[in-house]
């Protein structure tokens, strides 16, 4: 029997036990929210950490390179749900493989605080990397697994699932900035591992309600091929290894390297799907549509994470952080993204429920939002050339709102939007190459912050800003073709 006839997996999804959604939404909301309370947190103070001086508890790093390391590592955040959404299709099955991530997530916390050096920074960001990509994929996947295809609440659904999120994102930075400040950096690292201990601990106990979606893999490896992937993995590990201890691999280059990587996947992973025997006429047809929209996401992704990178070096060191006296941890800045979004996400989750098929189509709110990460990005010129510390926190806070504004009309669309397109024997797989437009984007963040100094704003504002404009203006035009290949879908 198919799992979706399951009368108890039906009367989950039937049910509105939680904001008018499936009580189980509840359970995958904590557990996000706690694994990005501990991801963000961790985020917002760990560029600090490498490029501040010994003497301030840091690791004496140049800017460049931290910037290099926080794109690579968001990028393979984001690449690795590649493999999480491959071991849900293949092995365990998708609440499984949550559930491993989340242990995972929480021992690369505890080797960031209680490790020293780059060894430790290596070790916990390896762990927190690859549990954070299992994670997101699978828990975006049993979200959608909650709903029928054609159920209103869907798109909804996800925004509160977002919103689970932005709490994380806020709390996060706030309470491991105030302990990097007042303890140290290592003091906020142990309350990021705190915090996933927290997420791990409500999910296992409320693991129950999801008891029948997601407890299968959809498409099984063979036993019989297993030694040969355990093989490969193995043979990806130690090659890295070699080049990071020979020195190919350095710092500098790591988002570079991340960002190849991610197209060679993107490509690999389209030509599988698009070439597989097993998906129909109309599934091909989607997964075309998705090309375009995985460019415009590729796009905003690469403006919006550098929240972590040039926005995190700009908070530092050119934001008037002074309130009566007081100045405040540049972290904080990473606070009013998810500020914005608590505010507004649910405002827009009421304005698609209204509209209902009479709201823009998935198409539009992209091209919209990718324009208006750009306009974020032009924002930043009038507050240029100034000296440090000089630019005012409302303008910042400004831009952080247009940041809010484009990642709502874009983001939990665009998960809502891989669950609808998927070609179902790949699923999770699906999801996952949606976030290797996140991969790209967040890993081209980190090679794009590497331009910018305090001498070369404008340029980098003007260029930066003018060409997401460009390619949301050129997908509003493709936009009634993109539609058609959607077959049905909106």
């Amino acid at each position: 029997m198919s799992e979706t006839l399951d009368p108890k997996v039906e009367e989950k999804k039937s049910s509105h036990g939680f904001f008018g959604q499936p009580l189980a939404l509840s359970n995958l909301f904590g557990v996000e929210m706690w694994e990005r309370f501990s991801f963000y947190g961790m985020q917002g103070i760990l560029i600090y950490y490498l490029y501040y001086s010994v003497s301030d508890g840091g690791l004496g790093i140049t800017q460049a390179s931290a910037t290099s390391i926080v794109g690579a590592y968001g990028g393979t955040v984001y690449l690795s749900t590649i493999l999480g959404a491959w071991v849900a299709d293949r092995l365990l099955g998708s609440e499984r493989t949550l559930f491993y991530s989340a242990i995972l997530i929480m021992l690369g916390h505890i080797a960031l605080a209680v490790l020293p050096g780059l060894g430790g920074v290596g070790v916990g960001l390896v762990c927190v990397a690859f549990g954070s990509g299992g994670l997101k994929a699978t828990a975006t996947s049993l979200v959608g697994d909650l709903y029928e295809e054609n159920d209103d609440r869907r798109d909804a659904g996800f925004s509160i699932f977002y919103m689970g999120i932005n709490i994380g994102a806020l709390v996060g930075p706030l309470l491991t900035g105030w302990a990097q400040s007042t303890i140290g950096f290592h003091a906020g690292f142990a309350l990021a591992a705190i915090g996933m201990a927290l997420g791990l601990t409500q999910y296992t106990i409320g693991r129950k309600r999801l008891r029948g979606i997601g407890a299968k893999a959809p498409n099984p490896l063979p036993r019989d091929q297993r030694s040969r992937w355990i093989a490969i993995g193995a043979g990806a590990v130690v090659v890295v290894a070699v080049l990071s201890l020979t020195g190919v691999i350095n710092t500098n280059d790591l988002s570079n390297i991340v960002v190849g990587l991610t197209i060679a996947a993107t490509v690999i992973y389209f030509v599988v799907i698009l070439t597989s025997s097993r998906i129909t006429a109309v599934e091909r047809s989607r997964v075309y549509a998705f090309i375009p929209m995985f460019i415009a996401s590729a796009v905003f992704w690469s403006l919006f994470q550098q929240q972590f990178t040039t926005v995190a070096v700009y908070a530092d060191q050119r934001l008037n952080r002074n309130v009566l006296g007081w100045e405040f941890p540049p972290t904080w800045v990473q606070s009013l993204n998810p500020i914005f979004i608590i505010i507004f996400a649910g405002i827009f989750a009421t304005a698609w429920t209204k509209l209902g098929d009479r709201q823009p189509s998935t198409p539009i709110k992209f091209a919209v939002g990718t324009m208006i990460m750009g306009l974020a990005f032009l924002a930043f010129i009038p507050m240029s050339g100034g000296g440090a510390n000089s630019a005012p926190v409302l303008g910042l806070a400004g831009i952080l709102l247009l940041f809010t504004f484009a990642e709502l009309l874009l983001s939990p669309v665009g998960l809502s939007l891989s669950t609808k397109l998927a070609p179902k024997v790949f699923h999770t797989q699906m999801v996952a190459l949606f976030f290797l437009s996140v991969a790209l984007g967040t890993a081209m963040a980190g090679t794009l912050a590497g331009y910018y100094n305090q001498d070369n704003e404008i340029p980098f504002f003007t260029t930066v800003g003018l060409g997401s404009i460009g390619v949301g203006i050129i997908l509003l035009i493709a936009a009634p073709k993109i539609k058609q290949l959607m077959k049905g879908v909106h």
